[in-house]
């Protein structure tokens, strides 16, 4: 059986508790849905090595240097904001209950989880912020979000109720849930029993066009499996719907690839629209996973012109010790001239009168007004699957 990548850190967390062990007297903070999976990932190691939300000693050391206190990367703060009520009665327990507010799930005002508390500290909103995405630009989502959090932050270990044996295909034992959604556990397992040696990743946002697919068969010819883990979660408005993407990817793989060398996932997490920092972090993550490697491309993680275009690729420079180990495809793109997809390592053409791509901005534009993008953009299948949600974006 082939060896899968260790876990960042060296081992997976995997945070439980009895629900019969928790105090009916703990004081019970609710938190929204996004807050939720953010816990269910720590518990079970998606965000290997963290066993909870920072203490304040590794979120001044992520947001300065981009790695934890004991020098492990780590680049996106993963942190619990509370304000001052809240900060000083979980200061004042030991423990405290974790109940989820999301009128759209059915365990609703159940609690999910329990957090030790081991640290509450205040911090600098703007200055960590500015850091992290490297501007101080209101405008910016991922900053505007930062900036606007609750003033205090609670650190320590949550555990989710539940048992690390439980399938995250049945909800009633744990509260990982979705048709597509795996723990690292389970992809790893997996990975194992494909006997793939070395397994690619993908990270996406979005619907896939001929010019991904194009990238992904690229990969699948150099690696034994393709991991596609599309992040499910709060995105910027004109972003895909996640309905729409997990119906788009469905109908691809049913219909152009081989299922034997495909897993597909879901990442249960925001878009932190971070850029380079981003990209870590996203690489961390599909290692927890198992996977050897992830395709890193052009302004990953990226918005507007926050950031330069191959800074992403830059940045692991800084973390030669990362185990996952990136690959800088060039983007695919429609040549006229040559008839097929190429990309710049290929093509010698240059220019809108030979390069055809398909952008966000003209994908929107395409579907509000009711018209399916040529075949050798888009699938034909994708695009009635688009077509049929009468608000495929986010508004």
């Amino acid at each position: 059986m082939p060896a899968v990548t260790r876990p960042h850190g060296g081992s997976l967390t995997n945070n439980f508790v009895d629900v019969s062990k928790i105090d009916k007297d703990l004081f019970t903070l609710d938190v929204d849905i996004g807050l939720r999976k953010e816990i269910e990932n720590i518990s079970f190691g998606v965000f290997s090595p963290l066993k909870g939300f920072l203490n304040e000693q590794d979120f001044l050391n992520v947001v300065s240097k981009g790695r934890l206190a004991n020098d492990l990367p780590w680049t996106i703060p993963i942190v619990l904001d509370a304000d001052e009520e809240v900060a000083k009665k979980a200061k004042d327990s030991s423990q405290i209950a974790l109940r989820s507010n999301s009128n759209n799930n059915t365990d609703n005002n159940q609690i999910f989880a329990v957090m030790s508390v081991e640290d509450v500290y205040s911090f600098d909103k703007k200055a960590s912020a500015k850091s992290v995405f490297q501007t101080d630009d209101p405008m910016h989502p991922g900053f505007q979000k930062f900036v606007t959090m609750k003033d205090k932050l609670i650190g320590g270990q949550v555990s989710v109720v539940g048992s690390s044996s439980s399938s995250s295909s049945d909800s009633s034992n744990n509260s990982f849930d979705g048709k597509f959604r795996l723990t690292p556990s389970e992809s790893r397992k997996k990975i194992q029993d494909q006997g793939w040696e070395s397994t690619v990743a993908f990270q996406t946002r979005n619907v896939p066009h001929v010019a991904h697919e194009m990238l992904q068969k690229a990969a699948l010819n150099i690696f034994d499996g393709l991991f596609i883990n599309p992040l499910i979660g709060k995105k910027k408005k004109g972003d895909f719907k996640d309905d729409v993407i997990l119906n788009s990817y469905t109908v691809l793989i049913d219909n152009y690839y081989p299922k034997s060398r495909i897993i597909f996932s879901t990442l249960h997490t925001e878009m932190k629209y971070a850029g380079p920092r981003e990209a870590i972090h996203h690489a961390i993550m599909r290692q927890n996973f198992g996977c050897s490697h992830i395709i890193i491309g052009r302004d990953h993680a990226g918005v507007g012109n926050y950031y330069s275009p191959f800074a992403a690729h830059e940045i692991f420079k800084d973390y030669p010790e990362l185990e996952i180990k990136p690959i800088f495809f060039p983007a695919f793109y429609f040549c006229k001239k040559c008839q097929g997809y190429v990309n710049e390592r290929t093509c010698p053409h240059e220019g809108s009168d030979f390069r055809e791509e398909l952008s966000g901005t003209k994908m929107r534009k395409m579907f509000s007004s009711g018209e399916l993008p040529p075949s050798h953009l888009m699938r034909p299948e994708i695009s009635k699957v688009i077509l049929s949600f009468p608000e495929p974006f986010v508004e």
